[in-house]
């Protein structure tokens, strides 16, 4: 068995991946957003702008420097 994600871009597709599912060729299965990633994109909602993953990164990385670099 092989696992895929889709990103679906035409609403046409989605009833067709819906009838192979019928036809028991495919099983479509949801995957639960964790509450990070619900807390994330509501406050990403709110926000101007939100920062990527390597500004968070390099954000992380400054904090942990001048947290366990003073011992």
């Amino acid at each position: 068995m092989e696992a895929l994600k889709i990103e679906i871009l035409n609403p046409k597709a989605l009833q067709l991946i819906k009838e192979m599912q019928d036809l028991n060729l495919i099983k479509i299965t949801e995957v639960p957003v964790s509450k990070l990633q619900s807390y994330l994109k509501k406050r990403r909602k709110n926000a101007s702008s939100a920062p990527n993953l390597d500004e968070i990164a390099n954000i992380v990385a400054e904090v942990r420097a001048e947290r366990y670099g003073k011992k």
